[in-house]
């Protein structure tokens, strides 16, 4: 039987016994609904009350583009170097750890239309039971991608169907500012790149949501 959102919805909430902090990893593919799945996640958990499920996705973790620079990985922006994998892990770790207390954590976030990091942007208040976390490489064993998993309580990978995710791909770039050719100029060559690497990752998940399960992206 093949699972539904309701079922992830119930799977979700069960990660969090007691009141503890739990922390939920989606991992995938670029454009394979990651983001999309994480905001319904934290919208339908939340509800209307107050708020104990906080997102805090990977994409804060991106190198400036001044820094990509200096480095030249710039042409391969969305690569596993050009994350500080490092910060994203002490993260991870400072969010399971500080869970008593009055202080909220601070998280940087990621503004699609610059394409710059921004510090500071994600506020995950004591309160928040539940934080829920996406990115392309939560699963890699490689450098310090490995200390990102052990800080994750699961980790679940979105599996699209590869012409749609490649489509929603290129449409994504081309409403954040590039042409046609120059999307599907950067998604064959440099996201293909990295969405061949994340597959190899697919089987350390707990669970594999497939596209059926995937909700629509939110208006």
């Amino acid at each position: 039987m093949s699972l539904t959102f309701d079922d992830l919805l119930l799977r979700a909430r069960a990660l969090v016994p007691g009141g503890r902090r739990a922390l939920l990893g989606i991992a995938g593919s670029p454009g394979a609904g990651k983001t999309t799945l994480a905001e319904h996640l934290v919208r339908e958990l939340n509800g209307s009350g107050e708020p104990w499920v906080a997102h805090v996705p990977m994409d804060g973790f991106h190198l400036a583009d001044v820094e990509l620079d200096r480095l030249g990985r710039r042409d391969r922006k969305g690569a596993p170097d050009t994350f500080d994998a490092a910060g994203y892990a002490a993260l991870l770790r400072r969010l399971r750890e500080e869970t008593d207390g009055e202080e909220i954590v601070y998280a940087p976030g990621f503004e699609r239309v610059l394409e710059q990091p921004l510090a500071g942007a994600i506020a995950v208040p004591p309160t928040a039971r539940l934080v829920v976390t996406e990115g392309n490489y939560l699963l890699l064993e490689t450098g310090a991608w490995a200390r990102v998993r052990p800080q994750l309580d699961e980790v679940w990978f979105c599996a699209m169907d590869e012409e749609e995710r490649v489509n929603r791909l290129v449409s994504r770039h081309e409403r954040f500012g590039k042409s046609h050719a120059e999307a599907v100029a950067w998604v064959m060559r440099t996201d293909q790149r990295n969405a061949d690497l994340v597959a190899t990752t697919r089987e350390r998940a707990d669970l594999v949501v497939r596209q059926s399960a995937l909700p629509a992206p939110l208006g």
